[in-house]
């Protein structure tokens, strides 16, 4: 279901109002997303955002090509849970 979490500038800042961010599999739905994290993490999700990217048309020379499509799901956990991949290091 999760294939990776994605840790950006603006993943980081999510992470301090409880909104943690991964990469997950194209035909996964909110709601076993949800309980992937529950059981991964051990952590309360309240709700899940999913965005869904299609891929890019790229050319190099004459050749052309596509990225990958990719879906990231955006995840809210209950206050005061937090995932410790996320944290800033200062």
């Amino acid at each position: 279901m999760l294939k990776r979490p994605i840790i950006s500038e603006k993943s980081i800042i999510q992470g301090t109002v409880n909104k943690y961010t991964f990469l997950v599999e194209q035909a996964a739905p909110k709601v076993q997303i949800a309980q992937a994290v529950e059981k991964l993490f051990k952590v309360k999700v309240t709700d899940v955002n999913v965005i869904n990217l299609t891929g890019k048309s790229k050319r190099f020379r004459r050749e052309s090509g596509q990225r990958a499509a990719r879906r990231k799901a955006i995840v809210t956990l209950k206050t005061g849970d937090r995932i410790a991949l996320f944290e800033e290091n200062k």
